[in-house]
């Protein structure tokens, strides 16, 4: 059994994760900690835990061996490194951290205290995205020229977002920072190296932060990959477009179209895949998983560094309206 502290309930996924939990009959609620007392103090009650009002006394507690951060994103350095420091393995919602800077400190904390750690990256586990990478890996796609992503819903435009959403002191950023995590790590996942970026960000409610956001990235091998996020578009399906130099692949929600001049030449042109790769199991399953197993990690420290790499980089680049180039390995 993992005795597991939920830390905030600030993300709007803090509950789903705390109900996932508690289905999968290994793992125990012990405590909850969150930066508002009264709204901490309510959620134990709801998940029969205890309430902490003191982040190191719950760290210190033995009934703790594991933490899942759902606190403001601007705090995850600070709650990270104490949880490391105290031993205690370690689940965090996306993104890692505001700053690659601060990703490196809590890569050393957790590093330094053997514990495991896990980032939340839940598109990685779809058969759609994994068939992607499994037709790149095996060259049916030839080399990458465009990567495509859009993810968004309309939670600014409706009012359905917590209003502490919008907060940058919080949450570093608006839809870019959130839903746009999800395009980002797919990119760096399939794509490698990022080389450079141009960001145009758009306030379409008045907000303070950006409630939709582009970002076009160069990737090693000079693949270009277009990333689009928002938060002000109804019903908006989610698009996937994978274009090479031997074959183009299409995901538009649950449809999938290949082409490919490495299919036998009976089935030229487009087909649907009659079968994917099998789903793989929720980050926070395998975060479990892991721990009480003493598996490695599937999204772990580089991971989740990559990430606010893109991230970091997307918003300076706004900020400053320019392109940003990325530091290469081994450069100066």
């Amino acid at each position: 059994m993992l005795n597991v502290a939920m830390i905030s309930k600030w993300h709007v996924h803090a509950e789903g994760y705390a109900s996932h939990l508690q289905s999968l009959g290994n793992v125990n609620i012990t405590a909850v900690w969150d930066e508002v007392t009264d709204r901490g103090r309510a959620w134990a009650a709801q998940l029969g835990a205890d309430f902490e009002a003191d982040l190191d006394a719950l760290l210190k507690r033995e009934d703790v061996d594991a933490v899942v951060i759902d606190a403001p994103t601007s705090m995850h350095a600070e709650v990270m490194i104490a949880a490391a420091n105290a031993g205690k393995h370690i689940f965090t919602e996306k993104s890692m951290a505001l700053t690659v800077a601060e990703c490196d400190q809590i890569t050393e904390a957790v590093q330094r205290a053997g514990v495991k750690f896990c980032i939340s990256f839940p598109a990685r586990t779809r058969p759609h995205h994994l068939f992607a990478k499994q037709l790149l890996d095996d060259g049916l796609l030839g080399a990458v020229t465009l990567l495509r992503i859009r993810n968004g819903h309309d939670g600014a435009l409706n009012n359905w977002l917590p209003e502490y959403w919008y907060d940058e002191k919080q949450a570093g950023g608006g839809a870019m920072m959130d839903l746009g995590c999800h395009p980002m790590y797919l990119a760096s996942w399939l794509l490698g190296q990022p080389k450079r970026i141009t960001s145009m960000f758009g306030y379409f409610t008045g907000r303070a932060v950006e409630d939709h956001a582009q970002c076009s990235i160069e990737f090693e091998g000079n693949a270009i990959a277009l990333l689009e996020t928002s938060l002000v578009t109804y019903l908006t399906p989610p698009a996937f477009e994978l274009y090479g130099t031997e074959g183009t692949l299409i995901i538009s929600g649950d449809a999938v179209k290949l082409a490919s001049k490495h299919l036998d030449s009976r089935l030229q042109g487009w087909i649907a895949p009659r079968q994917l790769p099998k789903e793989q199991p929720l980050p926070l399953t395998a975060w479990v998983d892991g721990i009480l197993n003493d598996r490695p990690m599937p999204f772990g420290l580089e991971d989740g560094t990559k990430l606010t790499e893109l991230l970091e980089t997307a918003y300076i680049a706004h900020r400053e309206r320019r392109t940003v180039e990325f530091k290469q390995p081994g450069g100066n």
